[in-house]
C-alpha cells in the first residue's frame, strides 16, 4: 500500500471542506459585491464624466486595476505560504479583504471630495486584490493536501464552489435591499436611496462573514503533506525564485489553462450584467426626448434593456447550475483525468463563444428575448462550473509541495490579468466596435478558448501525481 493511502489528514473533512468554502465564499462574496457596484452604482457616484459609455469604462478599469495586485499577492502570500504554512496565511488574506471591502462601504462619493473618492476607491480596490491573490491558492491547497487518495479533483471543487455561493449572496443582498427602498421610478429600476446608501449595505455586511470565515480558519492545522516538506529540509528560503529557475513551464502553462475560465466568468457576470440592463435604443431615445436632452443615436451603445432586479434573478439562476457544475466536475476529472475534461469543456466553450448573437440579440417577441438570455446564461454558466471545478486540482498539481502556493498562485493570478482584468475593458469596446451587437465579444471568447485548448495539449494529464512524494527538492539550498 502506497504512502498516498496510509496517509492520515491532519484535519477532518468537515474542517478541510468547511475551510475551503467559507473562506472563498466570503472572498467571492466581497469580490462580487465590487462587481455589482461597478456596474450599478460607480459609474454614476464615483466618475460622472457626462458620458454613460466612459463613465462604465472607467468603473470597469479600476475593477481591473485589482487584477494587476493579485499576483503581487500571489507572490507574498505564496512566499509565506511556501515557507511557513498555509493557515496564517490563509488567515491574513481573508482579514486584509474584510477590511478593504468594509472600507469601500464607508468611502466618500465624487459629489463630497470630488476625484479623491475614485483614488481612494483604487487604492482599496488594490488592496482586495492583494488579498485575493493569496486566497484562492491557499484554499486550494488545504482542500487537496488533506484529500483522500483518489478524490483530489472532488475536494479541489469545494474552493471553486465558494465563487457560486458567494455569487448568489452578494446579488441576494442587493436585490433584497433594493427591493427594500422606495422606487418612484418603478421597482425594476434603482432608486435614488439605494444610490445614495442602499449599495454601501453589501459593503459593510462582509464585516459579519469575515468574522465567521476567520474563526473556522483559525482551527485549522498544517497538513501532513506541508509538514513532510518540513521535515525533509525541502522548505526554500526563496520560493519564487525556485519556480522561476525549476518551474517556469509549469507556470505558463498553468497561467493559459486558466485563461478561458478567467475570460467566460466576468462576461457571464459583469459583462452581461451590463449588456443585459442597458437601454435599448428605442427606448433610450423616448428617455431622452421626454427629459427634453439631445440624443445621438449614432453614439449610443444600445442593450437589451432589462430591469436591474430582473436580469439579475437571472444570473442567480444560471448560478445555481454553475455551482451543480462546479461540483459534477470533481468526480468526473477524478475518473477520466482533469486534462481530458478541459479539453472537451474548452471546445465546448469555443463553440459557446461563436453564439452570443443567435442568443444575445433582441427579438420582437419580449417574452422570447427573455427566453434566448436565461438560456444563454445557464449553458454559460453550466460551461464555467465544469471548467472552473477541476482548476482547484490541476493548478496546484503543477507544482511540489516546497512551492506548490507560490506556484499556483502566480499562475492564477496572471491569467487573471490577462483573462479578467482585461476581459470586462475588452468586451465593452468591442459592444460598442459592433454597435451594440454582442457577436464580438463572442469572438473574444473564442479566442481565449483556442490559447487555454493549446496549452491544455502541451500540458500532461496530473491526476495521479502523488503529493506525498511530489515534495520538491530534499536538500536545503539557498534558494
Amino acid at each position: 500500500m502506497s504512502a498516498a493511502t496510509t496517509t492520515a489528514p491532519a484535519n477532518p473533512r468537515s474542517r478541510v471542506i468547511t475551510a475551503s468554502l467559507v473562506g472563498t465564499t466570503i472572498e467571492f462574496y466581497d469580490f462580487y459585491v465590487y462587481a455589482t457596484a461597478a456596474v450599478l452604482v460607480f459609474p454614476v457616484l464615483f466618475f460622472p464624466t457626462g458620458d454613460e459609455t466612459t463613465a462604465l469604462l472607467s468603473s470597469f478599469a479600476v475593477f481591473g486595476a485589482a487584477m494587476v495586485a493579485r499576483p503581487i499577492g500571489a507572490v507574498i502570500f505564496g512566499h509565506f505560504g511556501d515557507k511557513f504554512g498555509r493557515k496564517a496565511t490563509l488567515v491574513a488574506s481573508l482579514l486584509t479583504m474584510g477590511i478593504a471591502t468594509f472600507l469601500i462601504g464607508l468611502l466618500p462619493t465624487y459629489n463630497e471630495i470630488g476625484w479623491w473618492a475614485a483614488l481612494l476607491l483604487l487604492v482599496l480596490r488594490l488592496f482586495q486584490g492583494f488579498a485575493l491573490g493569496g486566497e484562492w491558492s491557499g484554499a486550494a491547497l488545504v482542500a487537496t493536501e488533506n484529500a483522500p487518495a483518489g478524490k483530489r479533483a472532488w475536494y479541489g471543487t469545494f474552493p471553486q464552489l465558494g465563487a457560486p455561493i458567494g455569487f448568489i449572496i452578494a446579488n441576494t443582498v442587493f436585490l433584497i435591499i433594493n427591493f427594500a427602498l422606495p422606487h418612484p421610478d418603478g421597482p425594476a429600476q434603482r432608486s435614488e436611496a439605494f444610490l445614495t446608501w442602499g449599495w454601501r449595505v453589501p459593503f459593510l455586511f462582509s464585516a459579519v462573514m469575515v468574522i465567521i470565515g476567520l474563526w473556522v480558519r483559525l482551527k485549522l492545522v498544517e497538513s501532513e503533506t506541508f509538514s513532510k516538506a518540513e521535515k525533509s529540509g525541502a522548505i526554500r528560503k526563496f520560493p519564487l525564485g525556485e519556480v522561476i529557475r525549476r518551474h517556469w513551464w509549469q507556470l505558463i502553462l498553468g497561467t493559459f489553462i486558466m485563461l478561458a475560465t478567467y475570460v467566460l466568468f466576468y462576461l457571464m457576470t459583469s459583462f452581461t450584467l451590463s449588456y443585459g440592463t442597458k437601454a435599448g435604443l428605442e427606448t433610450a431615445r423616448e428617455a431622452a426626448d421626454a427629459a427634453g436632452t439631445p440624443f445621438d443615436a449614432a453614439a449610443y451603445v444600445p442593450g437589451l434593456g432589462f430591469g436591474y432586479t430582473d436580469f439579475v434573478i437571472m444570473q442567480i439562476i444560471g448560478v445555481v447550475f454553475f455551482g451543480i457544475f462546479t461540483l459534477l466536475s470533481g468526480p468526473v476529472a477524478d475518473a477520466i483525468g482533469r486534462r481530458k475534461l478541459l479539453l472537451w469543456v474548452t471546445a465546448g466553450i469555443g463553440v459557446f463563444g461563436l453564439l452570443f448573437n443567435v442568443f444575445l440579440m433582441p427579438q420582437l417577441d419580449p417574452k422570447f428575448t427573455g427566453a434566448l438570455v436565461q438560456a444563454f446564461l445557464i449553458l454559460g454558466f453550466m460551461l464555467m462550473g465544469a471548467t472552473f471545478g477541476p482548476m482547484g486540482a490541476i493548478l496546484p498539481e503543477l507544482f511540489p509541495t516546497n512551492v506548490r502556493y507560490t506556484g499556483s498562485a502566480i499562475a492564477y493570478n496572471v491569467s487573471s490579468i490577462l483573462g479578467a482584468a482585461l476581459a470586462p475593458i475588452v468586451a465593452v469596446a468591442l459592444w460598442a466596435a459592433a454597435d451594440g451587437q454582442p457577436w464580438l465579444v463572442g469572438v473574444y471568447l473564442t479566442g481565449a478558448s483556442v490559447l487555454t485548448f493549446i496549452a491544455l495539449v502541451l500540458s500532461k494529464e496530473t491526476k495521479d501525481v502523488d503529493y506525498d512524494t511530489n515534495i520538491g527538492l530534499g536538500e536545503t539550498a539557498s534558494l
